[in-house]
């Protein structure tokens, strides 16, 4: 089949130039029109529930709405996990579904569940809603309002509301724009108790008469002198004055209006649930998510526009600022990294070619492989719905120097076999197509066996489960696409160039090897010679120095990912439970001017609390803080330990540090923002607040554990008010009147809408700020009890207590996480150490657990998967190399690059860090099917040889030398490809390919180095001992 695909080629030159042409267009075409993100999809399919209930506590939150949620979305179809978080007046449940299910159908399976307990829930409570659909990586921009002394925070909120969210959200791919910070504008009607007391006038009778006081009525249709007439009764009304002339009572026929019992104005939202601020300044921050599949630079590009168009028209002293958070900033630097790694790699194969060749049009011939095969792998990639990202990216840089070796067996073939045809007298020399097809024949099974090896070695890869999966298949799968694209062109369009190219003898005016082969087979040869006289000690060398990497390789740490460079820190400052808006906003503020005072460090954007209906559902006294950095001279490293001293003058708080990607990462593994989640699950809250501090005591001790935190769960303030039955029932309030009564007067009740133009605003009732400002003030509340007034301290107990401040739950067990980051040493390492001194030093009571959750767990998982799947791969890799030599003896000496690589692997991992990760791991794994390629195409050689009749040293030595270049140029072409990314793991975007990278280089070095000499010793092993039996075969007859 392979030689009726070169007979093909050669048949139809220019049917095969003209494809080539034409992919090369297409694929430009393609690439250009591609969607360009950081990572893949790595989203777990989420749905996020949240539900608003005003005003209630953490507990009724939990009992009243959460439960009711939780129950009806467990035990769903493909539902793998529930978590969810119940603090002041909202609720919020994360409903994970399994890797694979399609998100729309777990979108519809959990509104058909929602909707079945839409009855069970409280009036008062909003409906639950679906959290918008996006990726865990869907948080593109974090844009930042301020205004100088003329706009109020108030008119600052006001046009972020309305007039930049809707501007965003109308422009394609937004999912969301959630809003925080400044005063949230309401029209409030503020009751006077001592004035209603006065008037006589009740709550019930105010309630009568605001209910629905500011809404247009219909009148229904006049037909009048041959006209339709809408008739429209106009309530509605934004004029305070108007307002507060709204009939409440008449008493003695003199009317009784709102102004005369209360105060009527605007003023800002209560409770305020967050507060921002940009670099120390207050500001309004709006958060943009995009939705899943949409190219985040382009969208982001249509954002800037849309900020440019709205800034002509703000107010002069209101400035926008985008430079908190971009996304797009981290994904430009890291496409850059990897591009010009591929670029700069690509230049190395170039170099490698000139020096070896020293030919023009050699050099051509295998380079033009590159760019066919780099825009074949997009066009293919495009048609299977994937974009590009630095992980596709990522496959193609480690895949630039391999791209070539296909071609450059092929091309170093004939090219030797035309100067050898040339050397013929002339009526013996043969046509030069036919020359090109038998030098492309011989070579073709080895081309082919080779790459059908190093496919199958990345097999194990396309096994991977869970978000490590989603991550690194597209890595594989570009590399694997680009490698059949190279084999493909090397058995067609290659062999076409070479016959247009090649042909003529003015092409080779030397006749003669380079100046650099022939000194280099002269070395070899001499160094080979002096190995097969001295075997068994290059041997037991060789072994003793596999037997201490095998050793070292058991020795190393083990971690999941490598870390991230984003060029921006994302730092949680969490203070007690209970700690008031304006306190925690004072200890922001604090951390702010800490990191402002870092040089490298320009701009810092703060979040304090939460946004409406933001799943992101922080308490007031929790504080995420965006800083952007730019390295000058000092490593991330080094930044990272200045900002963990300088924030321990800040009392009483905990900090975490962490990146915008890895925070993601690490929320969506575990539910929490750090590499470690130590879970404890309890009944009560209190005693597992205890136990977790004692595990935080323990753990504290363990080297290389910081930012250690335990959630902050417990001990909030209350104010409990609980009715005297026997009073009410004195005095003839009923228990619903005494719940609207504390509800109306307290928290305040939005009774109709206010209208600016298309702006709607609250109408909210409530009792004048000094009236409820202190305990006692509250406890003078006057409660209507048929037709008299009477304190509200008089039918009701008023006393200070506490309670949870958050309740978080997994699969319907209260939990709560102590969490940890790790420097400095292995993840692995580190949490066993802490399972280690957890089950030592920590005795839990009865119906309590512990559980692990982070990084580790997917890297667990990923390790145990790709063992066992690369036992299988090196299985398949030996059956090929079988089919290949008809022989069990050389499929086994071809397998001995396996471990000749593994020496170089382990090596370059010790002087890098002596850290396992996932990347690293499949390096090695592909490094094995890479290694294998040298050993194949000697055995060829030798076995073609040693058919014509050379003597097995003869083979051997003559073997070696005619495969020299072709091994030498595909070794070094690979390996100085990879040179570039190897070096720059610490840039963003290299991060997860640096590693994979150096463990191939590392191996090639070795196995090159030594599959030289080993693989001939072997063989002369083998054959002669073939050659004896013969010998004696021959001898006995």
């Amino acid at each position: 089949m392979l030689d009726k695909l070169i007979r093909f080629s050669l048949d139809n030159r220019v049917t095969i130039l003209a494809i080539a042409v034409l992919l090369l267009i297409v694929g430009s075409f393609v690439v250009s029109k591609m969607e360009v993100d950081v990572f893949p999809d790595l989203n777990a399919p989420t749905v996020v529930v949240m539900t608003e209930a005003p005003g209630m506590a953490p507990e009724e939150v939990e009992r009243l709405v959460t439960f009711p949620v939780e129950t009806a979305v467990n035990g769903a179809t493909d539902v793998r996990r529930v978590r969810s978080s119940s603090t002041t007046g909202f609720s919020v449940v994360w409903v994970e579904f399994d890797w694979g299910t399609n998100i729309f159908t777990a979108r519809q399976i959990v509104s058909e569940k929602l909707s079945a307990i839409n009855d069970q829930l409280p009036p008062e409570v909003g409906n639950p809603t679906l959290g918008p659909q996006s990726s865990i990586l869907g948080e593109i921009m974090i844009i930042g309002l301020t205004a100088d002394s003329v706009t109020s925070m108030e008119d600052l909120r006001t046009l972020a509301d309305w007039t930049l969210r809707p501007r965003l959200l109308s422009t394609g791919g937004v999912a969301q724009v959630s809003v925080l910070g400044g005063d949230v504008k309401e029209y409030r009607i503020a009751l006077d108790p001592n004035k209603m007391k006065h008037y006589g006038v009740g709550l019930n009778e105010v309630m009568a008469a605001v209910d629905g006081m500011n809404r247009n009525s219909s009148g229904g249709v006049l037909y009048e002198y041959g006209n339709e007439y809408i008739i429209r009764g106009m309530l509605s009304t934004n004029r305070i004055g108007e307002m507060g002339k709204a009939l409440v009572k008449k008493i003695d026929g003199v009317p009784v209006v709102l102004e005369d019992i209360a105060e009527m104005g605007t003023g800002a939202k209560l409770p305020r649930m967050g507060v921002a601020s940009l670099n120390g300044k207050p500001a309004v921050m709006l958060t943009v998510t995009k939705q899943p599949n949409v190219d985040t630079k382009k969208l982001t590009e249509k954002i800037d526009a849309s900020l440019s168009d709205i800034c002509n028209n703000l107010p002069p002293d209101v400035h926008i600022s985008t430079d908190i958070y971009r996304q797009s900033r981290f994904i430009d630097n890291a496409i850059h990294n990897v591009v010009e790694a591929l670029l700069m790699g690509g230049l190395f194969v170039v170099i490698v070619l000139v020096v070896f060749l020293m030919n023009a049009r050699t050099t051509l011939i295998s380079l033009v492989t590159i760019p066919i095969s780099v825009l074949t792998t997009f066009v293919v990639v495009k048609l299977m719905g994937l974009t590009i990202n630095t992980m596709s990216l990522g496959g193609l840089a480690i895949a630039i120097g391999s791209l070539v070796d296909d071609s450059i067996v092929d091309v170093e073939n004939v090219f030797k076999r035309l100067r050898e045809n040339r050397l013929k007298p002339h009526n013996e020399q043969k046509n030069v197509l036919q020359v090109v097809f038998n030098a492309s024949r011989e070579v073709r099974r080895p081309i082919w066996s080779s790459t059908l090896i190093v496919v199958v070695s990345f097999i194990p890869l396309f096994f991977l489960q869970g978000m490590e999966g989603r991550m690194l298949i597209p890595l594989g799968l570009t590399f694997v696409i680009a490698l059949f694209a190279s084999t493909v062109i090397s058995l067609t369009l290659t062999p076409v160039l070479c016959s247009y190219l090649l042909g003529s003898e003015k092409n080779d005016p030397s006749k003669n090897d380079p100046f650099l082969v022939r000194k280099l087979k002269t070395i070899y040869r001499n160094l080979l010679e002096s190995v097969l006289v001295h075997k068994k000690e290059f041997l037991v060398c060789v072994g003793v120095v596999l037997a201490v990497s095998v050793v070292m390789l058991l020795s190393f740490g083990h971690s999941f990912l490598p870390p991230f460079n984003e060029g921006s820190f994302t730092i949680n400052v969490s203070t007690l439970p209970g700690v008031s808006l304006d306190e925690s906003d004072k200890i922001g503020k604090m951390a702010e001017d800490i990191l402002l005072s870092i040089p490298e460090i320009q701009v810092v954007g703060r979040k304090t609390g939460r946004a409406e209906l933001d799943e992101h559902a922080l308490g007031v006294n929790v504080s995420e803080i965006e800083a952007p950095y730019e390295l000058q001279g000092r490593s991330k490293e080094e930044i990272i330990a200045e900002i963990r001293e300088k924030m321990k003058v800040i009392p009483g708080v905990n900090i975490e540090i962490g990146s915008p990607v890895s925070h993601r990462i690490d929320a969506m593994l575990s539910g929490t923002q750090a590499n470690i989640a130590v879970k404890l699950f309890g009944p009560d809250l209190n005693k597992m607040y205890v136990i977790g501090n004692q595990i935080k005591s323990v753990v504290s001790k363990i080297d290389g554990v910081v930012d250690l935190n335990v959630e902050q769960q417990v001990e909030r303030p209350q104010l409990k008010i609980a009715p005297k039955r026997e009073m009410l029932a004195k005095y003839g309030i009923t228990l619903p009147e005494f719940k609207e009564a504390i509800g109306v007067l307290l928290e305040g009740k939005p009774v109709s809408q206010v209208y600016e133009g298309d702006r709607s605003f609250d109408l909210t009732l409530r009792v004048k700020d000094n009236s409820r400002e202190s305990m006692e003030a509250i406890g003078n509340l006057s409660m209507d009890a048929d037709g008299q007034k009477v304190p509200l301290c008089q039918v009701a107990n008023i006393v200070s207590s506490s309670g949870p401040h958050t309740i978080n739950r997994e699969n319907v067990s209260r939990k709560m996480v102590v969490s940890a980051n790790i420097t400095g040493r292995d993840l692995q390492g580190a949490v066993n150490d802490i399972r280690k001194t957890i089950e030592n030093e920590i005795r839990l009571p009865e119906g309590y657990h512990v559980e692990y959750g982070g990084q580790f767990e997917s890297a667990q998982s990923a390790s145990r998967t790709l063992t066992l799947a690369s036992v299988l791969s090196i299985l398949a890799i030996f059956l090929l190399l079988f089919a290949e030599f008809r022989s069990w003896p050389q499929a086994a000496i071809a397998m001995l690059n396996l471990p000749l690589a593994l020496i170089g692997g382990v090596f370059i991992v010790f002087f890098t860090g002596g850290i396992l990760n996932i990347p690293s791991i499949i390096g090695f794994i592909s490094l094995f099917g890479i290694a294998t390629r040298n050993g194949v195409l000697l055995l060829n050689r030798y076995n073609d040889l040693h058919a014509a009749g050379l003597s097995v040293h003869d083979t051997v030595i003559r073997g070696s030398l005619d495969r020299l270049n072709p091994i030498l140029m595909t070794a070094l072409s690979s390996a100085l490809a990879l040179l570039p990314m190897a070096l720059s793991g610490h840039l963003p975007g290299n991060e997860i390919q640096s590693p994979m990278a150096k463990v191939i280089l590392g191996g090639l070095i070795t196995s090159t180095a030594l599959n030289g000499f080993v693989i001939p010793i072997m063989y002369g092993f083998v054959a002669g001992k073939k050659e004896k039996e013969h010998k004696l075969l021959n001898d006995e007859q």
